[in-house]
């Protein structure tokens, strides 16, 4: 019972050097394991925690000086390339997501620096992605399609394709690939995306490549 009481003073010191309840170093400071308790410690690299017995020893981390945090910005992005690779396939949908996406790089200043790039399906879009990524001319791509499921498999197979195709392009370009391909149940649902009701899913994929490009721009760049 002693020696659980003393670990337990060792861990309510401010100091984290003592290690060892039967030696503790002088600098310490002590607190009876009776007593109310209310401690604060911050280490580099660490938020401060404080630590409260009236609300059951509940931790929280406050951001200090140690912790950075990065992110992108949408805003004006008229210093940036884009490209928009878009599928063929079901071209009465993917033709709206590009005139989304190209409207809304238009309200961030982005007129001329955009390549459109059409490839036959979903399938395509990947290794089109990558080989835009990897030219260098560009800050972020972005990918559209739209692939509505039929009566057999063959949707789950283009679909898991497209996706990792998207991925691998911008793991192996270190280039930001945007998946801005629709996967619905049926027709109406792509429509109601591309411009309807539910929105516009190219608009959507532009913003991410603007917020992407700005990150990499500012934050990551080798």
């Amino acid at each position: 019972m002693a020696s659980f009481a003393a670990s337990q003073t060792c861990f309510l010191t401010t100091n984290p050097t003592c290690l060892k309840p039967n030696s503790p170093q002088k600098s310490s400071t002590f607190l009876p394991f009776s007593a109310p308790l209310s401690s604060s410690s911050s280490f580099p690299g660490c938020g401060l925690v404080h630590v409260a017995s009236n609300k059951k020893n509940r931790a929280s981390f406050v951001v200090t000086n140690a912790v950075r945090e990065l992110e992108g910005y949408v805003t004006k992005a008229q210093s940036f390339r884009f490209a928009i690779v878009v599928a063929r396939f079901n071209e009465f949908v993917t033709r709206r997501l590009m005139e989304g996406a190209l409207d809304t790089f238009k309200k961030y200043s982005v007129n001329e620096d955009i390549d459109v790039v059409w490839v036959p399906g979903a399938y395509e879009l990947g290794v089109t992605a990558q080989a835009l990524g990897k030219s260098g001319k560009y800050h972020a791509i972005v990918c559209l399609g739209a692939v509505v499921k039929g009566d057999t498999s063959h949707y789950d197979a283009v679909v898991n394709s497209a996706s990792s195709g998207v991925l691998s392009a911008g793991l192996n370009s270190g280039v930001p690939c945007v998946f801005g391909v629709l996967t619905c149940d049926n027709m109406d649902q792509a429509i109601n995306r591309a411009g309807g009701k539910a929105g516009n899913k190219g608009a959507e994929s532009a913003l991410t490549a603007i917020e992407m490009a700005s990150l990499f721009e500012h934050h990551l760049k080798a």
